[in-house]
């Protein structure tokens, strides 16, 4: 089994009191590539399901779908470092960020405490063959951050155990799918899945799960559709994705394998499992991707690239009908308006906390999650009109869809947590912000800001400057850095090859330093 195991924490439904983590396979990077060659988008089979089952139905459904389901191996490279005993057996860094705590200190020529290092980490997944020309659908967190995949066949003889290069076309961390292609292929024909409907699965179906689970290859499994879970799986921020919750054993290396309607038909993307903890395994719920969801992205995935929108607000949780009547909503159904980034689209067209949207672009809202699935579909740049209720009066606004960047939203909570943010190609760096008792620590001055040096790596740019752990970056080039995001953006602008000059605080001291970007 994957020592890289993901942990989705999350209260999805009420289990006996149980304390209970999402399980995923594997998670591992590439940069979106596109491919010359085109992609025909699956047919998608609505006819009713119906017919008798007998002892070879899932026979027969193993027999002629396994062969489209592969084996998807990665290799990625993971940093490790080594820190020091920097503010003593109290390690500020250990307690703020989660730093572990069994490490062993270097202290190197200049008291840096890190000394990171890479190691190639190996991990397992399933995907299924969805054309000929040997595109591959699978979970993004199985291909994310790999340097290298993989993917092995099955057969029947045994005969083929070769494995095939491939590479990352598409992915979207938003319905945790992604779209991959052969480099090398088979010399025999690829068998392709046939896609269902995944609207028409409702509890009590039958399903087939196949995939690679602790690297058992081609594994079958059998169970129902337990319950369909509208946004029933935390993605991000404030985002969740609709879920098909299933009984049919599903365990780490399942992710990415399909799940199949009774007509063996994917009707869903196996992504995670409810578990005790990453030692465990199945305990009869897991959830699949429903595979209309994916289907409606494939063109995109295709391009490499997911484009949606969003207009800058977070909503609160839904309100009772009681609430939103006592609100003003006639109807008792509406998204209420918790907070308004500063300069999004919803500032600009003048949305306030506190104001509940009841309609998007002429569609009535019943909870928060209709509203996010209506602004994430819409076209970046769209002129959208809205109605919104406020102290209990309706008013009319028009709001400029602009575009979702998943990465920039995780920059910016990193940036209000604390989180270590990465600087960017050509500095070998990461940076937190000076929190209060980060600068207390560091004896920084009242009313000083600035980015602190989080871990450097050996022989990098910011290596040879002489910049260490616990260094604060106070200027970059005279312009004063009031956090870690600002500093990153600032680094990031610097040309390769070009100089910075820095105005740090070490032990006690303003200090200036030159730095040169690889």
């Amino acid at each position: 089994m994957s020592r890289k195991i993901t942990l989705f924490y999350a209260v999805l439904i009420a289990v006996a009191s149980l304390a209970v983590g999402m399980v995923i396979a594997s998670r591992l990077d590439l940069s979106p590539q596109s491919s010359a060659q085109t992609l025909s988008i699956p047919a998608k089979n609505s006819a009713p399901l119906g017919g008798s089952i007998d002892a070879a139905t899932f026979r027969n459904i193993a027999k002629a779908q396994t062969p489209a389901v592969v084996t998807i191996l990665t290799e990625s490279k993971r940093r490790m470092s080594d820190m020091t005993d920097f503010f003593g057996g109290n390690d500020l860094f250990r307690r703020f960020f989660g730093m572990p705590d069994d490490q062993s200190p270097d202290q190197g020529s200049r008291g840096r405490g890190v000394r990171p290092r890479e190691q190639v980490t190996q991990a397992a997944g399933s995907g299924f063959i969805i054309s000929k020309d040997g595109y591959i659908l699978t979970n993004n967190h199985v291909v994310e951050g790999a340097t290298k995949i993989t993917v092995g066949f099955y057969s029947e003889d045994g005969d083929d155990n070769s494995e095939y290069n491939a590479k990352l076309v598409g992915r979207d961390a938003l319905t945790d799918s992604a779209l991959i292609q052969l480099v090398d292929k088979p010399s025999y024909p690829l068998t392709e899945a046939k896609f269902g409907d995944s609207n028409q699965m409702q509890p009590g179906d039958w399903v087939m799960a196949i995939g690679n689970p602790f690297r058992l290859a081609h594994t079958v499994s059998v169970g129902v559709i337990s319950a369909n879970r509208p946004s029933g799986l935390p993605v991000a921020e404030q985002r969740s994705q609709d879920v098909l919750q299933t009984d049919a054993a599903i365990n780490p290396g399942n992710s990415g394998g399909p799940l199949l309607n009774i007509r063996g038909e994917v009707i869903g993307i196996n992504t995670a499992i409810i578990s005790e903890g990453p030692a465990s395994g199945n305990m009869g719920i897991g959830f699949a991707i429903p595979i209309n969801v994916v289907r409606d992205i494939l063109p995109q995935l295709r391009n490499g690239k997911v484009v949606r929108g969003r207009i800058g607000v977070s909503l609160s949780p839904d309100m009772t009908t009681q609430q939103a009547q006592q609100f003003g909503v006639k109807s008792g159904h509406g998204a209420l308006i918790s907070t308004v980034e500063s300069n999004s689209p919803g500032e600009k067209a003048g949305l306030q906390p506190g104001d509940i949207i009841v309609e998007y672009n002429g569609q009535a809202i019943r909870n928060r999650d209709q509203l996010i699935r209506l602004v994430t579909t819409t076209k970046p740049g769209t002129a959208v009109p809205l109605k919104v209720l406020r102290d209990k009066q309706e008013k009319a606004l028009n709001i400029t869809v602009e575009e979702l960047d998943l990465e920039a939203e995780s920059t910016a909570r990193r940036s209000q947590s604390g989180e270590p943010e990465e600087t960017g190609a050509g500095w070998g760096m990461r940076l937190g912000n000076a929190t209060p008792d980060i600068a207390r620590q560091l004896r920084l001055p009242s009313g000083r800001t600035g980015a602190v040096v989080m871990d450097v790596d050996p022989y990098s740019a910011a290596d040879k400057a002489g910049l260490g752990q616990g260094d604060i970056i106070l200027e970059i080039n005279r312009t004063a850095v009031k956090d870690a995001t600002q500093a990153r953006q600032l680094l990031e602008k610097v040309p390769s090859g070009g100089t910075v000059g820095l105005l740090i605080w070490r032990r006690g001291q303003e200090a200036f330093v030159l730095a040169r970007k690889d």
